[in-house]
């Protein structure tokens, strides 16, 4: 009988903190106890996504002498990923389905995500050791969602728990189009009034992006700015892919806007005809020539778009020198889908070369196109709605995962430094 509780006692249990839930972008610290000592065990996590979709991820590990497994102090021996991992049975999560990215449709409910303990290292596992479900979630505690409707402004308004005023953001993302929340919701958690703004195929908007006029995002710009818990007196902009070209237009054309966060943009109009007032910046020309295909059956577009300083070309150039802005560029090195490097080089050129202030650049090795917000898996590749077919997007795992929490932490502190407005209110008294 004492043999029996003894063991009952030494019932392993996997531990999760902050316990039941967290939020998306934050840190999990996982520990397993009452093991055996350097007891082998495998540990599983799967994750379904809002289409049903699962994505799971594994990887094997030692207890230590005293019987427990802490993935901030044990390297995972192999699996999805191998090293000292704290954060990887998240950000090596792969989906069943092919060709799937994991994205956050409805921020009011969150990821649950289940971690397993099995007892060994075989590839089937073995006996179930211990189990937990952790709720990740994407409105942070007291942020508001407001649905807005204004004129013609379609968006979602994110604001901070309290009166505020707070810093207000702009966000946008690229051409799949839609509203998508989840990074401004996120970022609404520390401390920013962020407005998740759609531009096309969603609600009453046009269907696709062939003809956009910024007189649009003139009037989200003018719509945020008014807003009582807005503190001016200017805005933020933050965009991914075409939402950052889009926001280097906005910056470059549209008063009003402090500073800009352009993650993997580029400094030439893609995609459609941008018209602002009586000017105009045509499409970039394409060559679908120049597609290379992997032996995956994949497409390879970076160098589908043409040089855009030869000839018509030179048409779908952004004047950025025209814009007061503060840029910060956040480039992978590894992006498939266009020459963001090239883009964010060349776009710091024109600013100085016209006297303007140098943008802040960080480019980030071995990361593919969508840079996102910390622990989203890497999405090597997915259709394209522009080629429709499957484009990769390059990275690769690991890097593009400490990639994706630097750049988080970067425009934060970005943002806090040219919009907080705190430094600024010290006035010398002398």
């Amino acid at each position: 009988i004492h043999l029996l509780t003894a063991q009952n006692q030494m019932a392993p249990t996997v531990l999760l903190e902050p316990a039941g839930r967290s939020c998306w972008d934050e840190p999990l610290r996982i520990t397993v106890r009452g093991l055996t000592p350097e007891q082998p065990v495998t540990l599983r996590t799967a994750l379904s996504d809002e289409k049903a979709v699962l994505f799971r991820a594994h990887a094997r590990y030692r207890a230590d002498a005293g019987g427990e497994l802490d993935l901030a102090r044990a390297p995972a021996l192999g699996g999805s990923f191998a090293g000292l991992e704290p954060m990887g049975l998240l950000w090596a999560l792969e989906p069943d389905r092919p060709l799937w990215r994991l994205l956050k449709r409805d921020v009011q409910t969150p990821f649950v995500l289940e971690l397993e303990v099995l007892d060994g290292h075989e590839p089937d596992g073995g006996r179930l050791l211990a189990r937990a479900v952790h709720e990740r979630h994407f409105l942070p505690p007291g942020v508001r969602r407001v649905p807005v409707r204004a004129g013609r402004v379609r968006a979602t308004l994110f604001l901070p728990p309290g009166p505020g005023p707070y810093p207000g953001i702009i966000d946008l993302f690229g051409t799949g189009g839609g509203l998508l929340e989840y990074r401004a919701s996120l970022l609404a958690g520390k401390g920013f009034a962020v407005l998740a703004l759609a531009y096309y195929n969603y609600d009453d908007l046009p269907k696709d992006m062939d003809i956009l006029h910024l007189e649009y995002f003139e009037e989200a710009v003018n719509y945020l700015l008014s807003h009582p818990q807005v503190k001016g007196p200017g805005v933020g902009l933050l965009g991914i892919s075409k939402g950052g070209e889009l926001c280097l237009s906005m910056a470059s054309f549209l008063k009003n806007i402090t500073a800009a966060v352009i993650i993997n943009g580029s400094m030439v109009n893609v995609g459609g005809t941008l018209h602002f007032k009586d000017e105009t910046l045509f499409q970039v020309g394409t060559n679908k020539r120049r597609i290379k295909v992997t032996k995956d059956g994949l497409r390879d577009i970076v160098d589908v778009l043409n040089n855009p300083f030869e000839g018509p070309d030179q048409k779908s150039l952004i004047p950025v020198e025209r814009s007061d802005t503060t840029f910060l560029f956040l480039v992978g090195q590894d992006d498939h889908n266009w020459k963001s490097e090239f883009y964010a080089t060349e776009a710091s050129k024109r600013l100085q070369a016209h006297g303007k202030e140098k943008p802040q650049i960080i480019c980030y090795p071995k990361t593919g196109h969508y840079i996102e917000p910390p622990y989203f898996p890497l999405c090597k590749a997915s259709l394209h709605s522009l080629i429709g077919g499957p484009v990769m997007w390059g990275g690769e795992p690991r890097a593009h995962a400490m990639a994706q929490v630097d750049a988080w932490q970067q425009l934060q502190t970005f943002f806090h430094k040219h919009l907080g407005g705190e430094e600024k209110t010290i006035s010398a008294k002398l």
